[in-house]
């Protein structure tokens, strides 16, 4: 087994990709001279084409590898809207500070989550988050994961984590069966609703940040054996109290305060005793509208996650509670022995405090105002200064929302943690402050800042150091590259004996009043060798500076000491545990023993809480596979697509970004087991490894697979590379290959052209059957269409020859027909009157001419076929050449004239004109031609009483 990191490595692929860009010539100059170093000339050589640096999508690919070239790759990449960049085993955000919807869809994750390679895809968190799933279902040891997601507040840390979750509740349940559909989404829902109600409660708007984190959270998604998403749950650190009581300048509150003020409805208000117009100390800068003021989706976060109408309002009126409290002010008593007076409307803002919270107003304003000192056995009752109050009354409103939150934190994992018997692995993603450096820092910088002191540490630890020591454990020959190492400012604030946490712990468990001056000079005096701490000696305010990695922060001391101290006065805890809201009294009445009241030297301190929570993540992590991700902040003032040189280049050695670029690029940042690679790249070698490793167990001692990867080598280089190159290139460790991406490039290339031999040679196979089988098949089917078409030619045939033989045989009956009526034919000389005939013309006497008339007797046409029919002619002169008397008749009866009784008559003028008779036979065939069409010459409309022959003739000419 491999691996989370060989995992990664082996899966490495080609990141380059995009068409140039032109236009990104902005030059980049150090922060300090100090960067200038004497590779400049070849920086500007290698960067002549600086529109060619988006398409960098791997920073080790930058070379050489300096501050000046990485920030000018990522300005590049940031101007054309690439907010994701590899840097080795690292994934390098920059935060766009607008939406990006696209880059974040449900289409986009799934696309990343099908795909084979997703590391051959552009840079994107889903990337980071994919690979670690992947690892989980591989059950690659270890098989727990861990996204670790670091940076400066306002980076866009929670927006990755936030991303980072919807992305596992997609993809952790796609291939859930149907019948447990409504479970899964469910659960997918709660977890992705616990975020909202997390941030509305610990989320608040800084100068650096509109929704920065006021607590460390590490989400754990726990998973099942088919990898699918059954529940989850979450660890919290050091959530900032005292911000409900004191907000920095130009800062504000927690976001549920301001998301009651906003969102809720006057029945509510009225429930909350907050009219609308009542302003409240503890809400500065109200009128700003952020994104994050969405009362109804913390409301329906809630209503998800199980939290019902009657415990909601519970939860409201504690918070609506606390905020009348902040408009509580003292002012001194004349009386030193009498307590302190309230101002003047105090009286009605503690009242409605008391209701809201559940307790009377009397018992509050005293324990606010009077102390109860122990003396012996006997209570002793001491009035408070002013001062005394104020603290007392910020320090109830603190232990209120702090235990209200850590009850809400509580009440989400036992929704949507699962049973330790339905989940086997989890992913686990860390959301924590970034590193925090304001006008004044005090205890809760300080202890952030320590948390990033510790991720960064574990981060040298787990990537730089271990990455070079390997090399030296699988005995390759390394010279060790120099990195920030933060181990001595953890000892500075850590060690043991004398730290700054050990020195703060001690003061604060001595029962007496701390001086932040006396404290001051036990700081210098017993922490003066360390040159991680110094002290301004002409300031006046009592303070210490530590350098950290990412930078010096000067620390304020006043008050540092009573906020590690965390005091609750028991009187106060005491009245909350009677409290008539069940709500307050349920967390009170639980939470007894674990408020820190024990004093001396057992007291719990803020600090050492923190601490003994972080170790525990820290072993957590140890035990889990990282995946870390650097969010950079490219402009402090949180500007769209701004680009500060300066502020980036910080950032980038201060997380070493730019140590983790040198180590991966210099060294060999691909690794593979010697089994996985005699197994993948055994085809180079042409020989069956894999059948060998299956058969014979003895073979997959290290001797064997090393032989195997020394010949499958030298086959792969023996035309590429010298001896002294393949050691630049390739090393072969005790149970690893370690590789370059230049090696790696070249054993895919040499695998893949063997593979495409094999493909193609398969293809040739295939296409050869497939053009036989096609060849027979076009033979088959020319026979198939040669018989068909035969047979219908044939079957023509007989229809044309049958058809011609009627034809024929109806000609012929026909012309023996006409030749018998043509022998039948005389013209004697008795049937002409030719007495009283005049003469005729010589072209009617040639042709003969037959005129019809009135007459007053129809007289009924048959005869000839011509396919004349003239419907309405009362007279027609028919001119034709005929060889006798009988065919001349035919044909004028052919006509068919249609007739009324004495509207006409048929007169012939054989007697009057003389037809000459035809006493001959004709010689040839008898033609009908029409001169000009009969109906051009038609009278649609007669007048019957005229004599019409207004038809053409019609012309019956003798043929030879």
């Amino acid at each position: 087994m491999r691996s989370s990191t060989d995992r990664r490595n082996f899966a490495v692929g080609p990141r380059n990709g995009g068409a140039a860009v032109k236009g990104v010539t902005q030059r980049v100059h150090s922060p300090d001279q100090s960067r200038n170093d004497p590779l400049e000339d070849d920086v500007q050589a290698f960067l002549i084409d600086e529109d060619q640096l988006h398409t960098f999508d791997d920073l080790t690919k930058v070379n050489p590898v300096t501050p000046a070239t990485v920030l000018k790759c990522l300005q590049a990449r940031y101007s054309l809207k690439v907010f994701y960049t590899h840097a080795g085993c690292t994934l390098v955000a920059l935060n766009p500070f607008q939406p990006i919807p696209d880059l974040y869809s449900v289409d986009v994750m799934k696309e990343y989550h099908y795909a084979t390679q997703p590391q051959e895809f552009k840079p994107h968190i889903f990337i980071v988050a994919e690979e670690a799933y992947r690892n989980v279902q591989g059950q690659l040891e270890p098989v727990n994961q861990s996204l670790v997601v670091s940076g400066e507040s306002g980076a866009g840390k929670t927006w990755t984590s936030r991303c980072l979750m919807k992305y596992y509740a997609t993809v952790a349940a796609s291939a859930q069966a149907v019948s447990s559909q409504d479970a899964v989404e469910r659960i997918e829902r709660r977890v992705l609703d616990s975020n909202p109600l997390m941030e509305a409660f610990g989320n608040a708007c800084t100068l650096r940040n509109n929704n920065s984190s006021r607590f460390g959270k590490y989400i754990q998604l726990q998973m099942n054996r088919a990898q699918l998403l059954v529940g989850a749950s979450v660890q919290t650190y050091l959530l900032e109290k005292t911000r409900v009581a004191c907000q920095p300048a130009n800062e504000r509150n927690f976001h549920i305060f301001y998301q009651m003020m906003k969102g809720a409805t006057d029945e509510q208000r009225t429930d909350w005793k907050m009219p609308q117009d009542q302003c409240f100390v503890w809400l500065p800068n109200c009128e700003k509208q952020i994104e994050e003021d969405g009362f109804l989706e913390t409301a329906e976060a809630m209503v998800h996650l199980g939290i019902d109408a009657e415990r909601q309002r519970q939860i409201f009126r504690v918070l609506a509670g606390i905020l009348q409290l902040g408009n509580v002010s003292f002012c001194s008593s004349t009386n030193e022995s009498q307590p302190c007076d309230l101002d003047q409307d105090s009286e009605d803002f503690l009242q409605r405090a008391g209701d809201l919270l559940g307790v009377p107003g009397e018992e509050l304003c005293r324990c606010l105002r009077v102390r109860t000192l122990k003396a012996g056995k006997q209570n002793v009752l001491k009035p408070c200064s002013q001062a005394e109050c104020g603290v007392r009354r910020d320090c109830l409103a603190k232990v209120i929302y702090g235990q209200l939150f850590e009850w809400l934190v509580t009440f989400i994992n036992s929704c949507i943690c699962a049973d330790q018997s339905k989940w086997c692995n989890f992913i686990g993603v860390l959301d924590v402050y970034g590193f925090e450096c304001f006008q004044i820092n005090n205890l809760e910088q300080l202890c952030i800042n320590y948390a990033n002191e510790k991720l960064q540490q574990h981060f040298v630890a787990h990537y730089l150091r271990a990455q070079q020591e390997e090399y030296v454990s699988e005995g390759l020959e390394w010279s060790f590259i120099k990195y920030q190492d933060n181990q001595s400012c953890l000892d500075l604030l850590e060690g043991s004996p004398i730290s700054v946490f050990s020195l703060l712990n001690e003061e604060s468990r001595l029962n007496r009043a701390s001086d932040s001056t006396a404290l001051r000079g036990r700081l210098e005096k017993e922490l003066e060798g360390n040159g991680n701490i110094c002290w301004d000696k002409f300031s006046k305010v009592p303070h210490f500076t530590v350098a950290h990695y990412a930078g010096k922060v000067s620390y304020q001391l006043e008050g540092m000491v009573e906020k590690n101290k965390d005091p609750v006065p028991p009187e106060l805890i005491g009245l909350l545990e009677k409290s008539d809201n069940l709500l307050l009294h349920e967390i009170f009445s639980d939470k007894e023993t674990e408020i820190p009241q024990s004093k001396g030297l057992s007291r719990v301190t803020v600090i050492s809480k923190f601490k003994n929570s972080l170790e525990n993540l820290m072993k957590l992590l140890l035990t889990t596979a990282p995946h870390y991700t650097r969010c950079i902040k490219p402009n402090s003032d949180c500007r769209p697509l701004t680009f500060k040189n300066r502020e980036v280049i910080l950032q980038l050695e201060a997380c070493g970004i730019v140590e983790t670029i040198h180590i991966s690029a210099a060294g060999f940042p691909i690794r593979i087991p010697l089994k996985s690679f005699v197994q993948r790249y055994g085809p180079i070698g042409k020989c069956s490894t894999s059948s060998r490793l299956d058969a014979d167990p003895d073979a997959e001692s290290t001797n064997v697979l090393q032989q195997e990867v020394e010949k499958l080598l030298r086959v792969a280089l023996q035309h590429n590379v010298s001896c002294d190159g393949r050691r630049s290139l390739v090393h072969c460790g005790k149970t690893k290959v370690f590789l370059t991406q230049l090696m790696l490039d070249l054993l895919e290339d040499h695998r893949g052209k063997i593979l495409s031999r094999c493909a193609f040679t398969i293809q040739c196979c295939w296409l050869r059957h497939q053009r036989r089988r096609r060849l027979a098949r076009r033979q088959s089917a020319t026979l198939i269409q040669a018989a068909v078409r035969s047979w219908l030619v044939r079957k023509q045939i007989r229809r044309w020859n049958g058809a011609a033989s009627v034809i024929q045989n109806t000609w012929k009956k026909w012309r023996a027909l006409l030749k018998s009526l043509a022998e039948a034919e005389l013209d004697e000389a008795e049937d002409l009157a030719a007495d009283d005939s005049p003469a005729l013309s010589a072209v009617v006497r040639e042709r003969g001419s037959v005129q019809l008339s009135s007459f007053q007797e129809p007289v009924p046409v048959r005869g000839w076929p011509m396919g004349l029919a003239l419907a309405s002619a009362p007279s027609i002169t028919v001119s034709l050449t005929a060889t006798g008397f009988q065919k001349m008749i035919s044909v004028m009866t052919s006509l068919n004239l249609p007739s009324r009784r004495g509207e006409y008559k048929v007169e012939t003028n054989q007697y009057k004109q003389g037809l000459a008779s035809i006493r001959a036979r004709p010689r040839g065939s008898v033609k009908l031609h029409y001169q000009r069409s009969p109906l051009l010459y038609a009278d649609m409309q007669p007048d019957l009483k005229s004599n019409v022959t207004g038809f053409n003739e019609i012309l019956l000419e003798k043929t030879l």
